[in-house]
């Protein structure tokens, strides 16, 4: 990722937007790119806090395959763990409050079809097929774990408008819009080799 280590953390996003952002989405009928700024601005229709509307719009960074993880194994019926891994990634430049929901939006999917019933028939097509993948509803009991978790509501918030944000209609703005509340969260003092803000 030497090519990145040049870049400033928003400008690296943005061009990931742009770039592999501009892929189909796992069968959705919206681009990558959409599906996560569609997230973004229903968090921010609803009034989320500047951390909130960040995860949403970050949530699927995971999915990005040359830079951060593999989409492939997703497509080829593996998890590939881009919640955790897009998680990591993002917390070079954002603390917990960002990162907590990205790497749990998956679980908080397993949650919601185990504890909400009805939800699992909110779920597009594609995301019953990653649900399989990434190990199905949850347990009584793992849901009950779940609920335990530091920021598993916030994580919950984040996959409500992840599963609506797949309107090929939808309008969003683009990603310039959201670089304001991404700057107010950036940390002061990034810890990875990416390079500072």
């Amino acid at each position: 990722m030497s090519a990145d280590a040049d870049l400033r953390p928003l400008d690296l996003l943005a061009e990931l937007f742009a770039g592999e952002g501009s892929a189909e989405y796992l069968g959705e009928p919206v681009t990558q790119a959409e599906h996560m700024l569609q997230a973004g601005a229903l968090a921010e229709a609803a009034g989320a806090p500047d951390h909130l509307v960040a995860a949403a719009l970050l949530h699927d960074i995971g999915h990005f395959h040359g830079t951060v993880t593999g989409r492939d194994l997703m497509e080829g019926g593996l998890d590939n763990r881009h919640s955790h891994t897009g998680a990591d990634w993002l917390a070079r430049w954002f603390g917990p409050a960002v990162t907590g929901p990205v790497r749990l939006h998956v679980a908080a999917k397993r949650y919601l079809c185990a504890a909400e019933p009805g939800y699992f028939a909110l779920l597009s097509e594609a995301s019953v097929h990653t649900l399989g993948v990434q190990g199905g509803p949850m347990t009584a009991e793992q849901a009950r774990a779940f609920e335990g978790l530091p920021g598993a509501a916030d994580a919950v918030a984040v996959r409500r408008w992840d599963e609506r944000a797949k309107d090929p209609e939808f309008t969003t703005p683009d990603f310039g819009h959201f670089r304001p509340v991404l700057e107010r969260l950036l940390l002061t003092a990034p810890s990875g080799p990416a390079g500072a803000p």
